[in-house]
């Protein structure tokens, strides 16, 4: 028996790739597609209720934080923001690395729109997280040591091979655990991996831009000395690395998995409606 003959045996599909390839395809090309051709209101909403999810997160976290002293506590807490982005349909920048790229790919949609998706999430997530963040600043007097220290430590790094280090970790952490979650509809499951994602991510230490970012604003808030010039020198180079991480580290070898099926797709070999019931 052929490999081919043997992929067949193992597959119900018209595309020579087993069906667990087929099913991933399917699923991060219908909804890269979906986040990709919204409008500009519902992106911008959609935006700003990530920052404002991830802004929940970081409460969670000081709480914890300040009251055991657990960085590995604090990352589990913060994973409440995680769940809180997926369970109601909201976006971090570092989502939108993998499910769009296969979007574009296939042909549902074009650069230009994945670039638009970037700058617009990025920047709403900014926003809604930083004016969540100042109402935790003038509520919660009592957090602002734990905020100044948190948000000093990922300012001051030992060293920049360190600092580019931990931000292609953050990136592809977050990456795939975005796609960890979109290969499941079991709440519960989703609920663990947004733990371990906030575990690793938080706990760690690792750089994550658009988290990093609201927290260290609020720290500037709260009086901590962290200059402008500072934090924007920290955000390009953290920025910048995420993007590396998510897209080269976890996003890259996964289109290269399932890079046939993308590619019928785009050419018209075989629709996207045509993928999805072959999926399922």
């Amino acid at each position: 028996m052929t490999q081919k003959e043997q992929r067949e045996r193992l597959g119900d599909n018209d595309l020579d790739l087993e069906d667990g390839l087929v099913e991933e395809a399917a699923a991060t090309v219908t909804e890269g597609a979906a986040r990709l051709n919204r409008k500009l209101p519902e992106l911008i909403v959609t935006g700003l209720f990530g920052g404002i999810d991830v802004g929940l997160g970081i409460m969670a976290m000081i709480l914890v934080k300040q009251a055991t002293g657990s960085d590995i506590l604090a990352g589990m807490a913060f994973g409440i923001g995680l769940l809180a982005l997926k369970l109601a349909h909201s976006e971090l920048f570092t989502e939108e690395f993998l499910l769009p790229l296969n979007a574009v790919l296939a042909g549902q949609a074009t650069w230009l729109q994945m670039v638009r998706l970037w700058v617009v999430s990025l920047a709403t997530n900014l926003v809604g997280g930083v004016a969540f963040a100042w109402l935790i600043v003038i509520g919660l007097p009592d957090y602002h040591s734990v905020l100044i220290d948190t948000a000093l430590g990922y300012i001051n790094q030992s060293s920049l091979v360190v600092m580019i280090a931990l931000s292609l970790l953050a990136g592809a952490t977050i990456t795939l655990a975005t796609r960890m979650q979109q290969g499941t509809t079991n709440q519960v499951v989703t609920a663990i991996v947004c733990m371990v994602a906030g575990l690793l991510v938080i706990g760690l230490g690792m750089l994550h831009g658009a988290i990093n970012a609201i927290i260290i604003i609020a720290a500037m808030l709260a009086g901590a000395d962290i200059s402008l010039l500072q934090f924007v020198q920290w955000f390009v180079i953290v920025i910048v690395f995420n993007m590396i991480g998510g897209l080269l580290v976890i996003a890259l070898p996964r289109v290269v998995r399932t890079h046939r099926v993308l590619r019928a797709v785009r050419r018209g070999e075989i629709s996207l409606e045509e993928l999805q019931e072959q999926a399922s």
